[in-house]
């Protein structure tokens, strides 16, 4: 065999040597490609499973995001309400520092007030004290004073019998210088209608002393007076000088009422001609110690009804001789 044919087989062999290598190799690279690709498979399977795991937890973290955010929405509500309260309480806090403020002033005022009461109290009871020894001299003088109470009952009595004899006695005296004045008066004036007694009274019609509706006395009025004046004085000079009276003058007028710039009503009327009366009396040296005056005006009538002749007689002037 000749070297060419040799070097021609070793080439041949080493040719077939080398394809199963390759093989060998090619199938390992499958193999290999396999398994990666079986690794890559059951690696999505799980990255899947792991996904799906995943999105289920977002959705769960989701949901309790949204039920977090209602909770915090809720939250967030109580803090406010809690902010309002604590706004609230705050001010009621502030009323009740300046309540405590004011109770502690007061209560300040109240335990002065306190003090003072005290010292009140113990002078109070000081006096009590006092007066309670006074009480017990007293009572002490009044049971000296019992058994002369007896005599002291009999000479009260004797006394008021005393004094009772001596009014009648006064008052006697005045009916007896009344009855007396009135005669003379009587006298003086004459038998006229328009003056008149009436029990215990001397009256004179307002026409014989006065124009209607006026309190100035008119000239045939004042001598009418003055004879009541003379006599008054006379009667007086015979009065005991311990016998206290008084000529009561009042004015009356008729139920027709009057306004004027002068008398806004009867009242008014009435009462201004006592005053003139009295006045006039003064003037002709009667003491206005036994001189008084007043005005009923047509409150007491001596004749009722709205007649003319009653209303003439009710509008009067009387006299009346009294204790004073």
């Amino acid at each position: 065999m000749s070297v060419g044919s040799l070097r021609r087989n070793r080439l041949v062999q080493e040719e077939f040597s080398i394809w199963p290598g390759f093989v060998d190799v090619f199938a390992t690279l499958i193999i290999v490609m396999l398994f990666a690709l079986m690794i890559f498979v059951v690696t999505q399977f799980y990255l899947s499973d792991a996904l799906s795991g995943s999105e289920r937890n977002v959705q769960s973290l989701r949901t309790k995001i949204q039920e977090v955010s209602q909770l915090l929405g809720l939250e967030q509500k109580k803090s406010q309400d809690l902010h309002q309260s604590l706004l609230l309480t705050s001010d009621q806090l502030k009323t009740l520092q300046q309540a405590k403020a004011a109770l502690e002033a007061s209560l300040g005022q109240e335990q002065i007030a306190h003090q003072s009461a005290n010292v009140q109290l113990a002078a109070l009871q000081q006096e009590l004290s006092e007066l309670n020894q006074q009480l017990q001299k007293i009572s002490e003088a009044f049971q000296l004073s019992e058994s002369t109470k007896e005599q002291q009952k009999i000479e009260i009595a004797d006394l008021g019998k005393k004094l009772n004899d001596a009014l009648a006695t006064k008052v006697k005296e005045l009916e007896k210088y009344r009855s007396e004045f009135f005669g003379k008066l009587k006298d003086v004036l004459g038998e006229r209608s328009d003056i008149r007694i009436v029990g215990d009274r001397f009256v004179f019609s307002s026409e014989v002393l006065f124009g209607s509706g006026a309190a100035v006395l008119e000239k045939k009025g004042q001598e009418k007076l003055n004879g009541l004046a003379k006599s008054l004085k006379i009667i007086a000079k015979e009065m005991p000088a311990d016998l206290n009276w008084v000529l009561r003058v009042d004015g009356h007028t008729d139920d027709l009422p009057i306004h004027t710039d002068k008398f806004d009503s009867n009242w008014e009327l009435s009462t201004a001609r006592a005053l003139a009366v009295v006045k006039y009396l003064e003037k002709q040296g009667i003491p206005a110690k036994h001189l008084a005056a007043a005005g009923f005006g047509q409150y007491h009538p001596l004749e009722a009804g709205s007649t003319d002749n009653a209303r003439a007689k009710n509008r009067r002037i009387e006299l009346k001789l009294d204790q004073g």
